[in-house]
């Protein structure tokens, strides 16, 4: 390490799903620029699967337990001035809203903080925190809906200084790994001649399957014969919804697959995909079922629509009967999908890649921040 390299740290909650992700999206957005990056993970122990995934230039592993940064976090905020102290660091990008407070409270440098869900700043004392560091904190949201929710909470605040900046896929790593329809079906345990409708997601209200499990019992006796709803993930919600298929009479035609390592996968198992969510910051999994070449439905709310919108059909939120219409149009669609495929590819590209990312991010108006709020 050069004490003299300028560079970001960039601070994680954990290494869990979607955040080692997040950390490798975000570390790309320096690729080609002076900056170094140094990511820095709050909790979770040391892991070469880890250090290879965030594609940084150094990663520390501060191995906190989560029960060890609650309140204060007055430890954490030693350790992280620590690391500030022995490196050329010019700014901090920080995910959710621990990281946002330990680095505000550590260092004196500007803090760009990334928001993955609704309703952040919902709380009273996180609006007057945000309010108290506004001069040397950014927000960025996941989705116009995330930013728009900010931007609603934080009403004083200067539109520019809250933005999208939208998650996004590497395509050819999504597509070196997937499996062909025919593989994916045997390994899920999926007959070969079905048509499957698709849903991964945690098993939870937000993501809604009580909608899907609605419109697809109503949809099934005009869909064809064998049709088959294929649902990845688990969660609190697991019995009630197996309870819900059988009072539907969904017994034979609906799979719980339970949680999938590895989910993406197995998306051409599907010959469509649906995402029914209510609340929705963004649809990572819409991505990857485009990058798949699956087409999709998509409840017309929150970050899931601005993904799908114009490549993806939409229905109204919770309404199973347009869910029902729009799932037997689609089992009867016997158009080449090449064309789909695609305008879904170019839509990726042009919103939601490493480039368009880079591209939208050095748009911003950080620089300035970044100048005028150097400690001296």
């Amino acid at each position: 390490m050069n004490k003299s390299d300028p560079r970001v740290i960039q601070f994680c909650h954990s290494y869990d799903a979607p955040f080692l992700d997040c950390a490798r999206q975000y570390a790309a957005l320096f690729r080609d620029t002076p900056y170094k990056v140094t990511t820095v993970y709050l909790t979770g122990k040391s892991s070469d699967e880890v250090i290879h995934g965030s594609a940084s230039d150094e990663v520390i592993f501060l191995d906190f337990t989560s029960k060890q940064v609650h309140g204060l976090k007055l430890a954490a905020i030693k350790r992280f001035r620590q690391i500030v102290a022995k490196r050329d660091v010019r700014f901090c990008i920080a995910h959710r809203a621990k990281p946002t407070y330990v680095a505000l409270l550590a260092t004196r440098l500007p803090v760009i903080s990334i928001h993955h869900a609704f309703d952040d700043y919902k709380r009273r004392s996180r609006r007057l925190f945000a309010n108290l560091f506004r001069n040397r904190l950014f927000l960025i949201g996941v989705s116009n809906a995330v930013r728009d929710d900010m931007r609603k909470r934080l009403p004083g605040w200067p539109a520019e200084r809250i933005e999208t900046l939208y998650n996004r896929v590497d395509i050819a790593a999504a597509q070196q790994g997937l499996l062909s329809r025919s593989e994916a079906r045997a390994q899920l345990g999926l007959p070969d001649d079905a048509w499957i409708v698709g849903n991964v997601g945690r098993l939870h209200p937000d993501k809604d399957q009580a909608t899907l499990l609605r419109g697809f019992a109503r949809a099934l006796p005009l869909l064809p014969q064998g049709s088959l709803l294929a649902i990845m993930g688990t969660g609190p919600l697991e019995q009630p919804l197996k309870e819900q298929a059988c009072d539907l009479g969904l017994e034979q035609s609906v799979r719980f697959l339970g949680k999938v390592p590895e989910a993406r996968r197995y998306f051409r198992a599907f010959d469509i995909f649906a995402l029914t969510s209510n609340h929705e910051p963004f649809g990572m999994v819409l991505l990857e079922a485009m990058a798949a070449g699956v087409p999709l439905i998509c409840s017309n709310c929150g970050g899931g629509r601005e993904v799908a919108e114009g490549v993806g059909q939409l229905f109204p939120l919770g309404n199973a009967d347009v869910l029902a219409k729009v799932l037997i149009a689609a089992s009867r669609n016997g158009a080449d999908f090449d064309g789909l495929k695609i305008r879904m590819l170019e839509r990726i590209k042009r919103d939601f890649t490493d480039d368009a990312a880079r591209r939208r991010f050095w748009s911003f108006p950080l620089q300035r921040m970044i100048e005028a709020e150097q400690p001296e």
